[in-house]
């Protein structure tokens, strides 16, 4: 069970940072107004909130994990809000980036030393 939380929590703050950082650039880039960066903003400050609940005590581990979970997310938002069609490349990237996450995070660890 604690990593399927892990694993949800991960889809939530990458919910967070990246619909954050869209909702900013959506204020900015595309003339959206002032509201859709506070909630942007706001958004990016669930995401630092959200990754504290993980059940790993590491903060490196967490974020070093969380990294490849951005960029498979990243794609995925891209393609459903965005309408972006990813190429091979950028599928086997993000299959790279995942293996890494469960490397990182769900790998059996013996005692150190």
């Amino acid at each position: 069970m604690t990593v399927v939380r892990s694993l949800l929590l991960f889809v939530l703050a990458a919910l967070a940072e990246i619909g954050g950082c869209w909702l900013i650039w959506q204020g900015r880039r595309e003339h959206r107004g002032l509201w859709w960066v506070a909630a942007g903003v706001i958004a990016l400050g669930a995401y630092g909130f959200v990754a504290t609940l993980q059940p790993d005590a590491s903060f490196g581990r967490i974020l070093a994990a969380y990294g490849g979970i951005f960029v498979a997310g990243s794609l995925g938002w891209g393609m459903v809000v965005d309408r972006y069609r990813p190429d091979r490349w950028d599928v086997i990237g993000a299959a790279v980036c995942l293996v890494g996450v469960a490397l990182i995070m769900y790998a059996p660890r013996g005692r150190p030393g």
